[in-house]
This record gives C-alpha cells, structure tokens and sequence, in this order.
C-alpha cells in the first residue's frame, strides 16, 4: 500500500500524460475533500461560500468536466471512508482492522487504510491533510492520531466527516468511541489488592494517549483506597511497545526491592514483563504476578496466560465505522451529524498469570 504522497506522485504523472481531470484533482488544488467538491458541484448550500469559491477556481483552472459519477456522489450509494494509523501496537492494530473492516463490509462502505508513519505535528499534520484530499468522505482515527492536535485540525479543515477511537477527552461536537480506561484500571488493582499484593509495579502507557494518563489514575486511585502511598509504587515509563515493555521490566525486577506484581498498560508491554521475568528466573505467577490490558490475541500467546482487561477493540472500531458511514450520509443530505460518546463495556478475564505474593 502506498502512502498518500505516493498516490499524490501517481495521480500527477497521470495528468501530465492526458489523462482526464478527476474530482481528486480539483479537490487537491482547492485544498478540499472530493465530497466537498461533488457538494459544489451539485448546488448544495451547506459549503461555505469562500470554500465554494474555491472549488469553482480551481474546477475552471484545470478544466474540469464533471461526469455522472461526481454528480452522484453525494447523492447516495456506498460511501468511501478511510482509516488513518500509526500505532506502535501491532496486535492492538491487527483487532482494530478486523473490526473496521466488518463494519465497512456491514455498511456497504469502501474502506481505504493509510499508515501515518510520520514524526513530529507538521509531518503528521500533512499526511492528513493529504489522506483527506483522497476520494474519501469521512475518516475513522484510532488512537495515537485521535489525540493529535495537527491531525485533527487538518480533517477538521478539510471539511470531513471524522470519529475518534478512545480519545479520553472528546471534542466538543465530535463522535468518539471508547471505554471507561479509568475504571477499568482501578478494577484490576483492586483485583490485584484483593489477592494480597501490596507492593505493585505500573508500566505507563505512551504519554501522547489520554488512555494512558486515565490508566495511570486508575491504578493510583485503587491503591490510595487501600490505604496505600501511591507515590511509593514502583513505575516506569512504556510506550505500548513490547521492546518498552522490555526496558521498563528490567528496571522494575532489576532491584533489591522488586514488586510483587506488575500491572502493565497494554497486553504487549505485559507479555515482555513475563519475558523479562522468565529471564531473571522468576516463575510467573509464582515469584511474579503480571497482568495486561486490552485482551489481543497476544494475551493468550504467552506462557502464562496473561490476566487481563478485555477493551473489545473490533467492536468498538466496527461501531466506530457505523457512526461514521451514518454521519456521513447525514452530511451529504445537509444535515449536521449530532455529536456522540459512545462508552463500551470493560471485562476483567482471569486467566494463569496471577497469584497470591510469595511468602517470606
């Protein structure tokens, strides 16, 4: 798959060698989407009149002809959407995927997937901006991009339909998906708590996702009701990456003092805390209790299985895309999809990796 730069490269080349202006083209040079072209196109009163005016250079400038397909594109049929990611998560990508996908196929929509594999605001920022001048007409954003400021102000400039996968703090009038990450992650202390741990190891989630700052509070809150000095927990800083994980447990199990349980924010960075564990010759759950988040398939790949809370990421992508495709379709009938917060349900699952703390 390339990426939109790459497809930017293409469609030019195209051109050069006379192939017919597309609804793509016009939208590229007026800095809009396609849909906001085909809205142009069509008389419809909801673009904005410098916008329009815009699109209306930019179609005399390459003398474009628009054909019945343009003209019918915002008048129903299946509608294209696209899927912009970048998580250092590949088990968390691989559920998000099968998810998107099948809401896609349920909604009778097109889905275009991009990875945004990009560093810093003004690169992400471009990608976007690119992916958005596609022939899509609404894009779905899992999480890191959900909460990135340049992405989101360059989709939003766009003028396109956007959801949001677990973005903690939603933006006034957007449509989010997600689950209650700070409840969740109080539960599984507790859990944790309840088997006798006192002394309990936190890997932080990447510090760009909001989820990981409510998972951190989670943990914080069990242990303060408990009676316990939060600021006295062991902790390192993860970035949802299994090669985190590693580094972050070697610090944790390196001391004298190491805890008795570890409460990783992502099944990746867990499933390295039991390799990690393993290699200090440490038996898990014997020595060691360790427990994750998300409940990927990675979860039951390690030995032991890991405990866990279960974030149903297929469906909260597949309903993600349902929320997508339906605002959407209100949009191209001149409506304004109205804003929604969508919180799915968590699910502590228990499995073989924890145990009562070691005597002694």
């Amino acid at each position: 798959m390339g990426s939109a730069s790459d497809k930017n490269k293409i469609i030019r080349t195209r051109r050069r060698k006379g192939s017919a202006v597309t609804i793509e083209d016009v939208a590229r040079e007026a800095g809009v989407s396609a849909m906001t072209v085909s809205r142009v196109i069509n008389g419809e009163s909801v673009v904005r009149d410098q916008t329009r005016a815009l699109v209306q250079q930019a179609i005399e400038k390459l003398n474009y002809k628009p054909n019945n397909a343009a003209r019918s594109l915002a008048a129903g049929g299946a509608t294209q959407v696209g899927l912009l990611y970048a998580n250092p998560s590949a088990a968390y990508l691989g559920q998000f995927l099968i998810g998107a996908l099948e809401g896609a196929r349920r909604g009778g929509s097109h889905l275009t997937v991009e990875s945004c594999d990009q560093e810093g605001a003004e690169a992400q920022g471009e990608a976007a901006r690119l992916f958005a001048r596609s022939n899509i007409e609404g894009i779905l954003l899992p999480p890191p991009l959900c909460e990135a400021p340049a992405v989101l102000a360059a989709i939003e400039a766009a003028d396109i339909q956007m959801v949001t996968v677990a973005m903690g703090r939603p933006q006034p009038g957007g449509i989010n998906v997600r689950i209650d990450d700070f409840a969740a992650a109080r539960a599984m202390t507790r859990y944790l708590l309840e088997k006798g741990h006192r002394r309990i190891g936190f890997v932080r989630g990447h510090p760009n996702q909001t989820a990981s700052e409510e998972r951190w509070r989670g943990f914080k809150a069990a242990l303060e009701e408990a009676g316990l000095d939060a600021a006295n927990a062991p902790v390192e800083q993860g970035y949802f990456s299994y090669r985190s994980g590693i580094i972050a447990a070697e610090r944790l199990l390196g001391g004298a003092d190491r805890p008795t349980a570890i409460f990783a924010s992502n099944d990746e960075m867990a499933a390295a805390t039991v390799n990690v564990a393993h290699r200090h010759g440490l038996s898990v759950p014997a020595d060691l209790s360790v427990v994750g988040f998300d409940d990927t398939p990675l979860a039951t790949m390690v030995w032991p299985e890991l405990t866990t809370i279960r974030q149903p990421v297929a469906a909260m992508a597949e309903r993600a895309l349902e929320l997508l495709i339906a605002a959407v379709r209100t949009a191209r009938d001149g409506g304004t999809p109205l804003p929604v917060e969508e919180v799915l349900d968590f699910e502590l699952v228990e499995r073989k990796s924890v145990a009562a703390p070691p005597k002694g």
